[in-house]
């Protein structure tokens, strides 16, 4: 089969078009056919560049979120061969006290499909039957690989933050893959969402996902914003995944008395300063979260099917155009997911 091979880190030409065997599902796995996986930036860049933490063994094959269709089964596996289904990244153990609790999105013994094992950058990829979750005939490939990968982590935002009906909730980095899917969740939930975003083309798109208005930070300042649009209040709910020096303290001085500030990301470098005082007088608090559980999961596929959401989606690209894909994430030049199509 062909598959986008890493055999050394660095810079968007390490990933290379190779053919390799097809893989053999083993004992509780399930061969996928890959129609769809995207291209994330704050993951498969930094893994290929070996700036992950938990960095991928070489010769090694990106993609965390493939979608396709089941290809054959493995051992003690009852599943549809043609079955349509989408791949969850984390690889849970499923016996320690977090996955018995059914948090499974805090396992300690977890690996990540596209980054301890091989991904979906591929033709075909073995993954365990238990990640692999059906997605309905009203989704594409692509919107599957999207809502599976960013909806679920968007709800476990949700329920981190205690985000109702009726709370003010900004988002930042809203035009991005878990930053609009932020914003919808919130809508979905019932709150007014506020989209920050660093283009007015970016804000724009945004707002056009549900968000009640926008706020463009690399013009605006951002905090007189959010008071302005909430009548001086502030919001109650902050979606912060970007972590950069300068928007952070914004953010984080947007919040209302008893707000909170939930934290999913630090591709904006992951250093920031803390207001302390605004921190206790204000009665604050700052959450971190990761991941997703399997109820987010089937929750963002149900409600997804439904018409709920709409993923948003920059273009399609054959599979051999992996470089060039992450060329375009490096330089910004993309608005909504970027996806590979390794059947085209």
């Amino acid at each position: 089969m062909k598959a986008i091979v890493m055999r050394e880190f660095g810079g968007p030409e390490v990933l290379r078009v190779e053919d390799v065997p097809r893989p053999t599902p083993g004992p509780g796995e399930v061969l996928v056919q890959v129609r769809a996986v995207s291209v994330n930036r704050t993951l498969d860049l930094r893994v290929r560049s070996g700036r992950y933490e938990r960095g991928a063994t070489l010769p090694h094959v990106l993609g965390a979120d493939p979608s396709g269709v089941i290809a054959e089964l493995g051992p003690h596996v009852r599943r549809g061969i043609g079955e349509r289904v989408t791949v969850s990244s984390h690889v849970r153990c499923g016996t320690c006290a977090y996955c018995r609790a059914g948090e499974d999105a805090d396992c300690t013994g977890s690996e990540s499909i596209g980054v301890q094992r091989w991904g979906g950058y591929a033709e075909y990829v073995a993954v365990p039957e238990r990640n692999a979750y059906a997605i309905a005939d009203a989704l594409s490939f692509a919107e599957a690989t999207v809502i599976g990968r960013h909806f679920p982590a968007a709800f476990n935002l949700a329920a981190k933050g205690e985000v109702k009906a009726g709370h003010w909730v900004l988002v930042m980095g809203a035009a991005g893959g878990l930053g609009s899917a932020g914003v919808q969740v919130a809508s979905h939930l019932g709150a007014n969402v506020i989209a920050a975003a660093g283009s007015d083309e970016r804000v724009a798109a945004a707002v056009a996902l549900g968000a009640r208005a926008g706020v463009n930070y690399r013009r605006q300042d951002l905090t007189e914003e959010v008071r302005r649009i909430t009548g001086g209040r502030g919001v109650d709910v902050v979606f912060e995944n970007i972590s950069d020096a300068g928007l952070w303290p914004k953010a984080f001085a947007s919040l209302a008395p008893h707000g909170r500030l939930v934290t999913m990301g630090s591709h904006g470098g992951g250093q920031v300063t803390l207001d302390v005082a605004r921190l206790y007088l204000n009665r604050l608090r700052i959450i971190g979260a990761a991941g997703a559980n399997r109820r987010d999961i089937e929750r963002a596929l149900r409600d997804a099917a439904g018409g709920a959401f709409r993923p948003l989606i920059d273009r399609v690209m054959p599979l051999g155009a992996a470089a060039e894909a992450h060329r375009l994430l490096e330089d910004g030049a993309t608005l909504g997911k970027v996806i590979l199509d390794p059947t085209r």
